[in-house]
């Protein structure tokens, strides 16, 4: 009784610590419905393979890749809505088709960075690269996202 405590406490402590940050990168990369079930998924093998994660030195971005794999399905529709006039007045309304123009990692960054507020060193771990590809994956991203929305950057 006392060793499933322990395996429940360890649990709870991972998806306290962990499930927020692998929610947001698995939700900026598949769009809100299909990340929210990678991440259960990933979740679930957590609970499932638990004795072997709780040995990880790194079980965020191992369960992120996780989430990845068992989140791959044929998309249909866009990762992120257009906006609608009126609904979000502080958002530009092409951004949703603009995110959707990145590649995967420069979305995720930029998503994470700027939607999410994450620093780079939580990214880095989440996703198990180095800060300095963060920083590439988000210059690139937003230069990008400028030139598609049309903006100009003042030096």
């Amino acid at each position: 009784m006392e060793r499933r405590a322990r395996s429940d406490a360890w649990f709870d402590g991972l998806v306290r610590d962990v499930e927020p940050g692998l929610r947001h990168a698995l939700v900026a990369v598949y769009g809100q419905e299909q990340g929210r079930d990678a991440t259960a998924e990933a979740l679930a093998y957590a609970w499932e393979h638990r004795e072997r994660v709780r040995s990880m030195a790194n079980p965020a971005g191992y369960l992120y890749r996780v989430g990845r794999s068992r989140g791959r399905t044929r998309r249909l529709t866009p990762r992120f809505m257009p906006v609608e006039p009126g609904r979000l007045p502080d958002v530009e309304p092409g951004l949703p088709g603009a995110l959707d123009g990145l590649s995967e990692r420069q979305r995720l960054v930029v998503v994470l960075v700027h939607g999410y507020g994450y620093d780079r060193q939580e990214i880095a771990s989440i996703l198990d690269i180095s800060v300095s590809a963060i920083d590439t994956h988000l210059a690139r991203g937003l230069t990008k996202l400028r030139n598609k929305l049309g903006v100009e950057t003042h030096a």
